[in-house]
């Protein structure tokens, strides 16, 4: 089986522990020599100043390349711009550009008065403003606004004429929901890479409660699964089982890069990783 490019997810630390956890985390996953690592946007953009830090700090310590989500909550384009030329100041050009989620508690996304309108009018933005190279998000099953399948298609499609290079997908359960979309975007005329997106399962309960946000189908199988590791106590054995189930397959299938959400536990994903033969490569460069 062919060895897959990997990348990973981080989230930005809210707290002196989870800070901590950060940095285990990194520790754990930069040997496998990822191709980047990400630091998410929380919510209305509420982790704004952490997703800043944290990408600088990444940058400059880790030695890895890393890529900053960038939503357009809460904000003006000209914060919204300004926010990505810090980036770039501190040097890190990649951006993972998402329209992102609204703030807890409101009825839906709406745009600031002065704001960016939607992500294909953030991938525009940041095209003209500067030399991003930015990736986009994608919904093998059908974003909870959409339409139908073909309106995701259409929309991804839009974001890739803006000026994206990359699509990464949310989490999905089995592989042939990730074929059945890039069929459909190859079908559009699509050519640019689209990444699956890969959850190791650390909280069932957590997954699901994702799962039903962005509108992944949660197949019965799985349910009746993880229902019974459960009450055996073996969740995690199981998890790493259907996630390097799901991979091989997707590798089989021709996927030859792989996107974790690691959500800061590194174990499952390492597990997963080694499993699918992506073994330590590097170590940490030393920070003075």
């Amino acid at each position: 089986m062919p060895v897959p490019s990997v990348s990973f997810e981080f989230f930005p630390p809210q707290s002196l522990e989870a800070s901590f956890r950060l940095w285990d985390t990194v520790q754990v996953l930069a040997p496998l020599q990822p191709r980047f690592v990400s630091v998410t946007y929380g919510a209305g953009g509420t982790t704004r100043d952490l997703t800043r830090e944290a990408v600088a700090t990444l940058h400059k310590s880790s030695g890895l390349p890393v890529a900053a989500h960038l939503t357009c909550v809460n904000a003006t384009r000209a914060e919204t711009l300004a926010i990505a030329q810090d980036f770039a100041a501190a040097g890190v050009t990649d951006i993972v550009a998402l329209r992102g989620d609204p703030p807890k508690g409101s009825d839906g996304f709406v745009a600031h008065p002065d704001g960016f309108a939607s992500s294909v009018d953030l991938i525009e933005g940041l095209s003209a403003a500067g030399d991003f190279n930015i990736r986009v998000g994608a919904y093998p099953d059908t974003h909870p606004e959409a339409a139908d399948e073909q309106a995701d298609v259409a929309y991804l499609k839009r974001k890739f004429d803006a000026g994206a290079s990359e699509a990464l997908t949310q989490f999905f359960f089995e592989a042939e929901t990730f074929f059945r979309f890039r069929d459909a975007c190859e079908k559009a005329g699509i050519d640019k890479p689209v990444t699956p997106g890969i959850l190791p399962i650390e909280n069932w309960k957590g997954a699901v409660r994702f799962a039903q946000r962005c509108g992944t189908h949660i197949p019965a199988w799985v349910v009746d699964a993880f229902e019974k590791a459960e009450r055996d106590g073996r969740e995690d054995l199981l998890a790493t089982a259907i996630c390097t189930e799901l991979c091989s397959d997707l590798i089989d299938g021709g996927v030859d890069t792989l996107h974790f959400y690691t959500l800061n536990r590194p174990e499952l994903t390492r597990d997963v990783c080694h499993a699918l033969g992506v073994t330590p490569k590097i170590g940490l460069r030393n920070v003075a």
